[in-house]
């Protein structure tokens, strides 16, 4: 019996790769010098989509695979995916949320902790001489018992509150409704009225068309030149040129940032900025998350071509 055929999007590491390819006949669009003729050639036989959250599977990848079954996401986000063309013909779509919500959150921790305190400066500080020859590190600022905000309080955003909880943090939380499991929480509705309440605001909301943007001109000023801005959700959640512009004028105190529009080329204005912590969206970045990730995307396409019932099902 031959393997079903599946087309490959992006690379996975070698440990995904070979359980992958001895369980399907993989066609893999990242090595393809002309992906158009190269989807026009494997497209019509292709059954399901491998793919990875920031890269997803647009209209017309969709399109040029008539029998298309099902799209397996690895990551959280779908985002990059079109579900109205996949609503449209009735293909299934999947991601592995879960099994990435605590590294993501512990990464969102620790890079308020670095950013704060001004750990990467303070390495610097030593390495380059400057303790011995200038003498104590320059004061940065406490995190615990401090003002957090939570904007989006699904599964990454409830495990950022538990963590804050522990630096004695006074934790509140927008939502589009308040959560019987957040009782210890402060609920404000309006993110605009969340960033004024914060010292520290945390974007943990799932990207979508009426999330562009939320995180603009209003929030980032109300936020203020004391604030900080943590983002490890989707770029596209955060108005870049109006983080960049409170960033450069000292209207927003600071950004730690795990996500870019465009990335890896990130704007050039980040790179002129000391009071940013850029990362390379890296939040679900273990072996063990990135493991577990790989064995579910391999997991849901296993379920959907022996009958089975979906595992993670977004669609």
């Amino acid at each position: 019996m031959s393997k079903p055929q599946i087309l490959q999007v992006g690379p996975y590491p070698e440990w995904d790769e070979v359980p992958l390819n001895a369980a399907f006949s993989v066609h893999r669009y990242f090595e393809a010098s002309d992906k158009s003729d190269f989807l026009a050639a494997v497209g019509p036989n292709v059954r399901a989509i491998a793919t990875r959250g920031e890269l997803g599977a647009n209209r017309a990848m969709i399109e040029a695979c008539p029998s298309l079954e099902l799209i397996s996401v690895y990551g959280v986000g779908f985002d990059a995916v079109d579900l109205a063309a996949c609503r449209e013909r009735g293909i299934r779509v999947t991601n592995t949320p879960d099994v990435l919500t605590s590294d993501v959150a512990d990464l969102g921790v620790a890079m308020m902790l670095c950013l704060s305190r001004g750990m990467i400066g303070a390495e610097s500080w030593v390495k380059d001489g400057s303790w011995a020859a200038r003498g104590l590190y320059p004061l940065k600022r406490r995190v615990w018992g401090r003002r957090a905000g939570v904007l989006g309080l699904g599964r990454i955003g409830y495990e950022v509150a538990k963590r804050l909880q522990g630096f004695d943090m006074q934790v509140a939380y927008s939502d589009v409704a308040p959560k019987d499991f957040a009782a210890d929480w402060k609920f404000i509705a309006d993110p605009v009225a969340l960033a004024a309440h914060s010292d520290f605001l945390f974007v943990t909301l799932a990207a979508s068309a009426a999330t562009r943007h939320i995180v603009g001109r209003e929030v980032i000023a109300a936020l203020g030149e004391e604030g900080m801005l943590v983002n490890i959700s989707r770029a596209s959640n955060i108005d870049e040129n109006a983080l960049l512009d409170a960033l450069e004028c000292g209207a927003l105190g600071s950004a730690a940032l795990d996500v870019f529009e465009g990335e890896p080329k990130l704007n050039p204005r980040f790179l002129a900025l000391d009071n940013v912590l850029l990362q390379p969206h890296h939040a679900s970045g273990t072996i063990e998350t990135r493991k577990a990730m790989g064995q579910l995307v391999r997991d849901n396409l296993m379920a959907h071509f022996s009958g089975q019932a979906l595992l993670t099902p977004v669609l």
